[in-house]
């Protein structure tokens, strides 16, 4: 396993359910859960092998070693499956917060949606605020996913902003949502 330099704990476990370093071995899996599921995220185009081969030797593997990364990357485990990946993406040193990042197996959408992401916040939560000592993390949701609302409503996430007529998805303009969550000590 890979480590970041900039963690202190690599490894954040709640009950069967754990991340750690994002695994070189899961870069194919992660393609075809982004490809799937390429309408809700800032992504234009499908990866190909090629892509995600470049993307993980030059762009994942430069993160292990850096003291502020702009993106720490976790597989998401459970009963030592990955069935996910995501973490902190647009890591704002300076100002102390970060966006979350997350995608599950697509074949689990339907009918766990709510219980991976509630499950994976309270993981990237020891991340964010307990290990890395972040001030604020959030979410950049296009407004697609009504599920995802009362999974963040439930985790202490608190609506931030609606940025208006902010992306086109299917030749229209939809909304885009921001819910974050700050440190409390």
């Amino acid at each position: 396993m890979k480590l970041y330099s900039v963690l202190h704990n690599q490894v954040f476990e709640f009950e069967n359910y754990k991340i750690s370093p994002i695994r070189y071995e899961d870069r194919f899996d992660i393609m075809k859960w982004r490809n799937e599921q390429i309408y809700h995220l800032r992504q234009s185009k499908l990866l190909t092998l090629e892509n995600q081969e470049h993307y993980f030797k030059n762009v994942v593997n430069s993160l292990f070693d850096k003291e502020q990364p702009a993106q720490i990357l976790f597989s998401y485990f459970e009963n030592e499956v990955c069935i996910g990946y995501g973490g902190l993406v647009h890591i704002n040193w300076i100002d102390k917060n970060a966006e979350i990042s997350f995608i599950m197996n697509t074949d689990l959408e339907k009918d766990d949606f709510e219980k991976h992401w509630s499950i994976f916040l309270n993981l990237i939560e020891q991340v964010a605020f307990t290990d890395l000592k972040l001030y604020k993390i959030s979410t950049y949701a296009f407004d697609l996913r009504p599920k995802l609302y009362p999974v963040l409503d439930n985790s202490g996430f608190n609506k931030e902003a609606v940025l208006k007529n902010h992306c086109i998805f299917n030749s229209e303009y939809i909304d885009v949502v921001i819910h974050s969550k700050f440190i409390t000590n």
